[in-house]
C-alpha cells in the first residue's frame, strides 16, 4: 500500500516508519479485504473525519487500484447527506481537481434513477428494501410538526442518493457506516446503520474489518465506539 507519510521521511523518518509499519502494513495485511473495498472505505472516513489533505494523497492511489471516478463520485455526493453541504464541498473539489489533472473529463455521465415527482416513492422502496418493511410510511410518520424531515430523509437521503447507479446497497450502506463512524456523535444512528448493513449482506465480521482499516484514520476512541455499535446492533 502506498506510503501516505512520505512526505514527512525527512523531517519525521520515526513517525513516518511507525505509520508505514502500522498503517501500511500490519492493518492492511490484517484481514482478506479487497484493495478495491478497503479503499472505497477509507476515502469514506477521510471525508467523514474532514480529513482532506489526506483524502488527497489517498484518491490518487484509489484510482490507482480501480475504483472509478463514478464510484468517487458517488461516495462524495452520498456524503452530503450525513455530512452536510458545508462539510462536503471541499471534498468535492478536491475530487474533480484530482479527476482532471489525471485527464478524467468532466462532469461524468449522469447516475440518477429517479425525477422530482418519484424520488419520494423510490426513496421510502429504498427504505424497505434495505431496513424492512416497518419503514413503509415513514415520510407520513412522527408529529406533524416535524414530518417533513422524515419525509426528507426519504424523498432526500435516500431518493436522491440511494437510488443513484454507480454503487450498490452494500456499498452505500457501508460508506455510510464509515461517515458516521468517522465523524463521531452518531452512535444511534452508527448502530442503526450497522444493524441496516448486516441486514444486506455486510455481517459483522465485514463490518469490524471496515472499522480496523479505518481505525490508522480516526484514531481508537471513534474506532471503539464503531466496535461497540457494531456489537449491539448484532444482538438486535
Amino acid at each position: 500500500m502506498k506510503n501516505i507519510v512520505s512526505k514527512f521521511q525527512n523531517t519525521d523518518p520515526e513517525f513516518a516508519e511507525l505509520i508505514q509499519n502500522f498503517a501500511c502494513d500490519e492493518v492492511v495485511n490484517n484481514d482478506d479485504l479487497d484493495d478495491h473495498t478497503r479503499m472505497i472505505a477509507v476515502l469514506s472516513t477521510l471525508i467523514g473525519s474532514q480529513s482532506v489533505d489526506a483524502f488527497k494523497e489517498m484518491l490518487g492511489y484509489a484510482l490507482e487500484t480501480g475504483v472509478t471516478p463514478v464510484e468517487v463520485k458517488e461516495i462524495v455526493y452520498q456524503a452530503a447527506a450525513y455530512l452536510g453541504l458545508g462539510r462536503v464541498f471541499l471534498f468535492l473539489a478536491c475530487t474533480n481537481d484530482v479527476l482532471e489533472k489525471q485527464g478524467v473529463q468532466l462532469p461524468l455521465e449522469g447516475q440518477a434513477t429517479t425525477n422530482p415527482s418519484d424520488r419520494l416513492e423510490k426513496g421510502e422502496q429504498t427504505q424497505v428494501d434495505i431496513f424492512g418493511d416497518q419503514m413503509r410510511g415513514f415520510s407520513q410518520s412522527d408529529p406533524e410538526e416535524s414530518r417533513h424531515i422524515n419525509k426528507w430523509l426519504s424523498d432526500n437521503c435516500f431518493g436522491d442518493y440511494y437510488t443513484r447507479t454507480g454503487l450498490d446497497y452494500r456499498q452505500r450502506e457501508m460508506i455510510t457506516f464509515c461517515f458516521l463512524a468517522a465523524q463521531g456523535g452518531c452512535e444511534p444512528q452508527l448502530t442503526s446503520h450497522a444493524a441496516a448493513n448486516m441486514g444486506i449482506g455486510n455481517d459483522k465480521s465485514f463490518l469490524i474489518n471496515i472499522i480496523s482499516q479505518c481505525l490508522p484514520y480516526i484514531g481508537y476512541p471513534r474506532s471503539l465506539n464503531a466496535l461497540r455499535c457494531v456489537n449491539e446492533a448484532a444482538k438486535m
